[in-house]
């Protein structure tokens, strides 16, 4: 059993844009988002927690429990400033890490993020997390995808081997299980989100049947919101090239001005 988080670093540019994948994926599910990223950056595409070369990683579920790790993970690299994107169950990660290092995060770009909104299709998850073989891997993947939207075999391929490792399934079986209890998820209050200084962009696919894009309505003022017609809810595999540039369009956004301290003024 593995019992240290994993991840994939490419590039070495000045800039460096970490990736949180969703239930049940792994870092591989971000290679086309990566391969049209700017060649001038760095990258790191991290297994979560209690997924692939992660599987071993002490107390794997929660994401806070993820959170904490990545942050970690981030400063054993001595890395002081990262741009970080995470995709549903990896968002609610990569806003757990906002709020608890804010001045790590230069910037924050959020797909379809698990914990804005109580909604989840419970059952649509755990049938995934139990999928063993290619057939109902795709039928999951096809359920949460566009309606013009085939999953790449690509994809099909690597989840099946991930979950042929000792353990996989029941740790997914688990995961789910708590994620998706009386078919509601947890929630970060709206109020934490509007103290997040540096730009964030929400985007969603208009016809994601795992997470309602009605969960990026009333966001703080200065979150940016991109609604993607006819795409689902795995947009890293549906629109790589649309993804990678929303993502270096929001590194080159500024940064939310900070509010005057009224009590400090004369």
């Amino acid at each position: 059993m593995i019992s240290s988080l994993y991840a994939v670093e490419q590039g070495a540019g000045s800039k460096t844009i970490v990736l949180l994948h969703g239930f049940g994926g792994s870092h591989d599910v971000w290679r086309e988002v990566i391969a049209s990223l700017p060649s001038s950056t760095r990258t790191l595409a991290y297994d979560l927690p209690g997924h692939g070369l992660s599987f071993g990683f002490p107390d794997a579920g929660p994401a806070k429990v993820a959170a904490r790790a990545v942050l970690a993970d981030l400063s054993a690299r001595k890395l002081k400033r990262v741009h970080l994107v995470g995709h549903s169950m990896g968002g609610a990660v990569a806003m757990l890490m906002a709020l608890a290092e804010p001045a790590k995060i230069a910037s924050l770009t959020l797909l379809a993020p698990g914990g804005l909104g109580p909604e989840i299709n419970g059952p649509l998850l755990r049938r995934y997390a139990s999928a063993r073989n290619p057939s109902e891997i795709r039928d999951c993947l096809v359920a949460m995808s566009g309606p013009h939207s085939q999953p790449p075999e690509r994809i099909v391929d690597m989840l099946c081997e991930m979950r042929r490792r000792p353990g996989q399934l029941q740790k997914l079986d688990e995961i789910a299980a708590a994620m998706t209890a009386d078919d509601r998820q947890g929630v970060i209050p709206r109020d934490r989100l509007d103290g997040l200084n540096m730009p964030v962009m929400v985007v969603w696919g208009a016809d994601d049947i795992v997470l309602p894009s009605t969960q990026a309505d009333d966001l703080p003022a200065h979150f940016h919101v991109h609604h993607v017609l006819e795409a689902g809810h795995m947009l890293a595999e549906e629109v790589p090239d649309l993804v990678a540039d929303i993502v270096r369009r929001n590194m080159n956004r500024r940064a939310k001005p900070q509010r005057p301290n009224l009590a400090a003024t004369g």
